[in-house]
């Protein structure tokens, strides 16, 4: 190979994500099948050998058949020209039952979502959840990322030995309130384990914003992995919804070391965001 192809080869390398362990990654630039015009039907998950494929549309549940569908939003000034999906009160669901549930019942997991915010509609005070894989029954275990009402970001893990909003089973890392219209590189990891292991959240940047420590219970069994939602629910579609954009979601199987970690969210930061 000639030098300058090495040396470009070299500097794409340095800014790739970690593969190791990558269950989920949803690009606003890849995979999307529309539908009258700017509706995403389809967002096709872009890990490697990915067993949780595409994140569907779901009609089941909402009065207006296509009203669960987001919207592209193409070339973004503020996002160094890229794409993001806007969602109001919308949800595009993996219907896989199963692949996602490792990520709290021992194996750990790392998410990390490009993501800006709307002010949020009325709905279930202070739940407004950009994904989740929430069992749609019982005691509702699983991962869920949120907002409160103010935009306040927070996160969670339910391992189904209690049903409570919040509690020791069931706790909630508090971040930021964050900005409306600016776009954020956040992201929250669980360490692997089958005792009591710890949750970290984080906000456009690598210390943890907060952190807690909770129960593993590896016979847990969370749901469809929802994104825009904290779970596939039917019952009431887009009542815990987020409203805002999502460029980019990532999920590993795993908890990213430090220094991987860090690498993630300055490459995102970079890529999207410039700085």
């Amino acid at each position: 190979m000639k030098p300058f192809l090495l040396l470009i080869a070299s500097a794409a390398l340095c800014h790739a994500l970690p593969q190791e362990g990558l269950l989920l990654d949803l690009d606003a630039a890849k995979g999307l099948t529309l539908e009258d015009g700017d509706k995403v039907s389809i967002w096709e998950n872009q890990a490697p050998d990915a067993n949780a494929k595409l994140f569907v549309k779901q009609d089941e549940g909402r009065k207006e058949e296509g009203s669960g569908r987001p919207t592209l939003r193409p070339a973004i000034p503020g996002l160094n020209g890229k794409p993001a999906l806007v969602f109001r009160r919308q949800e595009l669901v993996c219907m896989d039952e199963e692949t996602f549930d490792s990520l709290t019942t021992g194996k750990g997991h790392t998410w990390l979502a490009v993501i800006a915010v709307f002010p949020q509609q009325d709905g279930l005070k202070d739940v407004n959840s950009f994904f989740g894989n929430l069992r749609n029954s019982a005691k509702y275990e699983g991962v869920w990322g949120c907002l409160n009402d103010d935009n306040t970001l927070w996160y969670g893990v339910r391992n189904s030995l209690t049903f409570g909003r919040f509690d020791a089973n069931n706790p909630q890392l508090l971040g930021p309130v964050l900005e409306t219209g600016k776009f954020h590189v956040i992201g929250g990891r669980m360490a692997a384990g089958t005792g009591t292991v710890k949750l970290e959240l984080f906000a456009n940047g690598m210390e943890p914003i907060a952190t807690r420590e909770i129960p593993v219970e590896p016979t847990a069994n969370p749901s469809k992995m929802t994104i825009g939602q904290e779970r596939d629910a039917i019952e009431h579609p887009g009542h815990e919804s987020f409203d805002g954009e999502i460029a980019r979601f990532l999920i590993w199987e795993r908890p990213l070391s430090d220094e991987e970690l860090e690498h993630a969210i300055n490459t995102l930061k970079e890529s999207y965001i410039g700085k």
